[in-house]
Parts: structure tokens; sequence; C-alpha cells
């Protein structure tokens, strides 16, 4: 997994799009805010209670597609490493975890806004973005699939 801060990694989040997909749909999210702000929330340093901060551990986790992985998981949710040359590592997640997770990082940025260093027209983009992903985790949700998660820079 990407260890890296914040900081370091703003050139590469003008070029990641986050793709979350099951067969019961898919969307890609483009947002540079989205990147920065909810996939590498955890890295922000701010102050998290222990449940929030146990809520939005698997979007730590998110894999990048080009970059190999080992397996390893959490609470609802594991990264599978790519199986081929041709395969990509993904983060397998139930609808409901990925859910809990993107409803606390809504929150906590709205909540930590300024420690956050986050921009009204971002969060408003984040929102915007996590209303899109939350109905493809409905979609999935209503048809019993778990969802995938991989980010391409």
């Amino acid at each position: 997994m990407w260890q890296g801060g914040v900081a370091s990694h703003t050139n590469l989040a003008a070029m990641v799009h986050v793709n979350v997909g099951s067969p019961a749909g898919t969307y890609s999210v483009g947002g540079t805010a989205f990147f920065r702000y909810v996939v590498r929330l955890a890295d922000m340093g701010l102050a998290l209670r222990p449940a929030d901060r146990a809520a939005i551990d698997v979007l730590g986790a998110i894999p990048n597609a080009y970059v190999d992985e080992d397996e390893y998981s959490g609470n609802g949710w594991r990264v599978v490493p790519a199986m081929s040359y041709e395969d990509w590592p993904v983060l397998e997640a139930t609808p409901e975890r990925l859910r809990t997770a993107l409803e606390t990082a809504r929150r906590v940025l709205w909540e930590q806004a300024a420690p956050a260093g986050i921009s009204a027209r971002e969060i408003s983009s984040i929102d915007d973005e996590i209303e899109n992903v939350l109905a493809v985790l409905a979609r999935a949700e209503a048809a019993g699939f778990s969802v995938n998660v991989t980010y391409v820079s």
C-alpha cells in the first residue's frame, strides 16, 4: 500500500481515477478532490475518533491499479492482489462497509474542513461524487454483490 503523504502526492492526484464497480454497475470518480480528501483522508493527520478512523481505514487500502499489493484485509474488506500481468489488484468490500466509510469521510470533512484545508467548491464536488458512488453501492447491495475499488494514476 502506498504510504506517502498527501502533499507529496499532489501531482499524482491531478491524474487519478477511482473506479468502483460490481456486476450491478460501475462509476469512475475523476475529481482530484475525491482522491486527495477521501481516499487519502487517513493520511491527512486530522484528529479522528477511534470509531471514525476504523470506519475510514478501508479507503486508505484502495490499491493503485499498477502497483503489486500483498493480500491483506480488514472488517468487511480485503485487497486481492493481481493474479497476472493483465490483472490489477483490487479492494473487494461489502457495499455496506464502503458506504459506512464514505459517509464517515463526508461527515469528518464537513466537521474538519478548516484543518483539512478543503474549499467549499471541493467539498461540494466531493459530496456529488460520494452520492454517485453511493448509488452504485445501493445497486450492488440490493443485488447481493460485493464491490471492487481501485485507482488508476
